[in-house]
Formats: structure tokens, C-alpha cells, sequence
């Protein structure tokens, strides 16, 4: 199920999220855009990128 940031996912109105981290016992991939587009990125079950890595949506399994 694709998960849109709230907060963060318009980039007329917003800048996108950093540093994800997934909080989950199961891979989350995070997304540069919003409804699950651009370039991807899988955070393993509690793993964390750094604030380099920007993010407006994710994917749970």
C-alpha cells in the first residue's frame, strides 16, 4: 500500500522529508515522489538513511 507523506507531498507547497526511517519489521520502500514515483530506495526493517535522502512517499509490503 503506497503511503503519500502528508506533510510532504506537495512540491508546490512543501520541501520533501529526510532521513527516513523505517520503524517496521519489514523492508519499506521510500519513494522521491508522491504517489510511490522516482527513484526508489528499500530501508530494511529498522534501518535509517541519511538526510541526503529525500522522500515525499512510501511502500509497506
Amino acid at each position: 500500500m503506497c503511503v503519500a507523506l502528508p506533510e510532504v507531498a506537495d512540491p508546490d507547497t512543501s520541501a520533501p522529508a529526510h532521513s527516513p526511517r523505517n520503524g517496521t519489521d519489514a523492508p519499506a520502500v521510500v519513494f522521491t515522489e508522491s504517489d510511490c514515483t522516482g527513484d526508489s530506495f528499500t530501508l530494511r526493517p529498522g534501518g535509517q538513511a541519511s538526510e541526503r535522502l529525500k522522500v515525499r512517499s512510501v511502500l509497506f509490503g
